[in-house]
């Protein structure tokens, strides 16, 4: 059974310290079902001294995390910060099924040993939310290897394929035609049955986990356990303030990318976007947030709540010294200025044409990118804007600029 008492019992009444702690929790976020079960959780909490038991179960699919990935780890902080257990679970065990969550066919398993590299750089970024120290670290192969093919099957008959085809992703896939092995069917019971293993009084994740976490608390239900509040966070959206940051769109921020260079993402973002970030990815206090937007309409310039919140993330990601620098390249930069630490290199074959020159140079992705970026004016040569595409560059050093980020000092000969 749970560490907290069932909630049958009379409903207490709510403090100041419960309905703060209620409205931290609420922040930002998608979805918090059922609110008043975890009100009272937080206010039996309280009265007993006892820190709720908060999961969050990441599969360690990709070794690289990008602030996209943090806000469900800002959550955590949160609470981790009012006191409460906070377990990162290491789905190592259901990261060999696969998640078919939100897919539209069906997802390779990964090998034991991707699995085992990819958790250790998980954990270690997500360090730089969590506090390590105060962070419960589990695996689910803890539990979920014990339990054999009697216990497996003993577990699938807690839940009805009607159920399971409720899962929009499976109902989609269902009706297309798109084979869904039986396989899938056991991520979603396998995630839920972490939850009872773990005694989990409230689980986060993604809104495209929704589904899996209200498997884990009708399991609970049946296991006879108090069932865990569920809290969906939404996906924030990348640069372009449209699609969701992902790599794979280019409109991310990565969390081990130079404090210069995520600086000057962050700058880059809309002023209206600003909030968005300000509300999920700073620490930033919700009075504070509400005094920034009364600011701004008082004729506070945006720009300067942009700076504040691209040194706070930059600082949590590297440190004080890096924010501070990225600031002053930034604004040396602003002044049409060339950073410090723009990379050095070496090329051959003088003369060389301009969108060579830039592909070789690792500043356009190929000759055709760079010509359009020379058409566009956004070429520079030792500061000077270069606008012939037919322009041939003779051997010696140069100061090469690409857009407002993208520098590298060359020495061609």
């Amino acid at each position: 059974m749970n560490s907290i008492a069932p909630s049958s019992k009379k409903d207490l009444p709510l403090s100041e310290s419960v309905q703060n702690a209620l409205a931290i929790t609420k922040r930002g976020v998608d979805e918090l079902l059922v609110e008043s079960e975890f009100a009272q959780k937080l206010a039996r909490s309280e009265q007993s001294g006892t820190p709720l038991r908060i999961k969050l179960g990441l599969d360690p699919t990709a070794p690289d995390l990008h602030l996209g990935h943090t806000v469900v780890l800002n959550k955590m902080r949160q609470l981790q910060n009012l006191g409460h257990t906070v377990i990162f679970l290491i789905g190592d065990f259901t990261s060999m099924i696969g998640d078919p969550s939100g897919r539209n066919i069906t997802r390779p398993p990964l090998t034991r040993e991707q699995i085992e590299e990819n958790a250790k750089s998980y954990f270690a970024q997500a360090s730089l939310v969590l506090n390590a120290e105060k962070t419960e670290i589990r695996y689910n192969s803890e539990w979920s290897d014990p339990l054999g093919a009697r216990g497996m099957i003993e577990l699938s008959s807690r839940y009805t394929v009607a159920r399971m085809m409720e899962r929009d992703d499976f109902t989609k896939r269902f009706k297309a035609g798109t084979p869904i092995s039986v396989h899938e069917f056991l991520y979603p019971l396998m995630q839920g049955y972490d939850s009872v293993a773990l005694k989990s009084d409230l689980e986060l994740g993604g809104t495209d986990q929704k589904f899996n976490l209200l498997v884990g608390r009708e399991l609970q239900k049946d296991y006879g356990q108090e069932p865990q509040c569920i809290l969906t966070m939404p996906l924030l959206e990348g640069l372009d303030g449209i699609d969701k940051m992902s790599k794979s769109k280019g409109n991310y921020i990565g969390i081990t990318e130079p404090g210069n260079t995520m600086f000057g993402k962050i700058m880059s973002i809309s002023d209206q976007m600003m909030w968005r970030y300000y509300e999920l990815l700073s620490s930033c206090s919700l009075a504070q947030l509400a005094a920034n937007k009364q600011a701004v309409l008082d004729g506070l310039n945006p720009r300067d709540l942009k700076v504040a919140l691209a040194q706070e993330l930059v600082t949590t990601y590297h440190n004080k010294q890096a924010a501070d620098d990225a600031l002053t390249d930034f604004v040396n930069r602003s002044k049409g200025g060339i950073p410090d630490d723009i990379p050095a290199l070496s090329l051959t074959g003088a003369p060389l044409g301009i969108g060579q020159l830039l592909r070789q140079a690792n500043l356009c992705p190929s000759s055709s990118d760079a010509l359009r970026m020379v058409e566009q004016g956004g070429v520079r040569i030792d500061g000077a804007v270069i606008s012939d595409k037919g322009l041939q560059i003779p051997a010696g050093e140069f100061v090469l600029q690409v857009g407002k980020r993208k520098f590298a000092r060359v020495t061609l000969s």
